[in-house]
């Protein structure tokens, strides 16, 4: 028999931790909780979770720092940011240091165990991706055995979602992908009006390629639309 998945609640409401930890539990999912981010740490290097769902405003250690602490150890693992802060900034700022996606308290329960189960499922099919044909072009490989792109022989260190975002728009050369197609695609649900986790990611996407492939541009925007996969010699 399979065990249960494992989600990992930091969050210093007692009242939403209790709330979030009764419905995953109801879901079928194994659940830690811890009220601050130094414990919630410890409980991640004891127990690899599958998922965590992060509160920002944290004692001992907060939200940010805690994403890039978990990032050093794990690139792989989804976090889902689930905070009160709702400006742009702190929803960008989130996404820039390694989450995964970004709800704003108060939130609908039924909305955030649809948001664990496509990001487990997402990482589960990361897991067991099997070998399937490289997408390459002009010194980019596009490798998804690997769930990683090399740039003239040298890794790019992709993140796996930062991979599906570019592996995505790779499927699809010289077409323009709407922002909103391309983020159900790879987050697995339909995208909120607002939302600037498509834009945060391919931009992060470009600046790795970037610094491995100087003299060429793979990501064009398609303004108005999205973006589209295109090799040409960089602005």
């Amino acid at each position: 028999m399979t065990p249960p998945q494992t989600v990992l609640i930091v969050e210093d409401d007692d009242a939403i931790a209790e709330t979030l930890d009764y419905h995953l539990a109801q879901a079928g999912y194994r659940t830690l909780t811890a009220a601050d981010g130094a414990r919630g740490l410890r409980l991640y290097r004891v127990h690899r979770p599958d998922l965590v769902i992060l509160d920002l405003m944290l004692p001992q250690v907060d939200g940010w720092r805690f994403t890039e602490e978990l990032r050093k150890e794990d690139h792989d693992v989804p976090i889902i940011i689930c905070s009160a802060r709702t400006s742009e900034f702190d929803r960008v700022n989130g996404l820039e240091v390694g989450a995964d996606d970004y709800i704003v308290k108060p939130f609908s329960m039924r909305e955030m165990l649809a948001r664990v189960q496509a990001h487990l499922r997402r990482a589960d099919r990361a897991h067991q991706r099997g070998a399937s044909s490289l997408i390459e072009t002009d010194g980019l490989v596009v490798d998804p055995e690997q769930v990683q792109a090399f740039v003239d022989g040298r890794s790019v260190g992709l993140t796996p979602r930062e991979f599906e975002v570019l592996h995505a728009l790779a499927r699809n050369p010289g077409k323009p992908v709407p922002r909103e197609r391309l983020y159900r695609e790879v987050w697995g649900y339909e995208m909120l009006p607002g939302d600037r986790s498509v834009d945060v990611f391919v931009r992060k996407v470009r600046r790795k390629l970037l610094e491995l492939a100087g003299n060429r541009s793979f990501i064009e925007t398609h303004y108005g639309v999205g973006y589209r996969f295109e090799a040409r010699p960089a602005q």
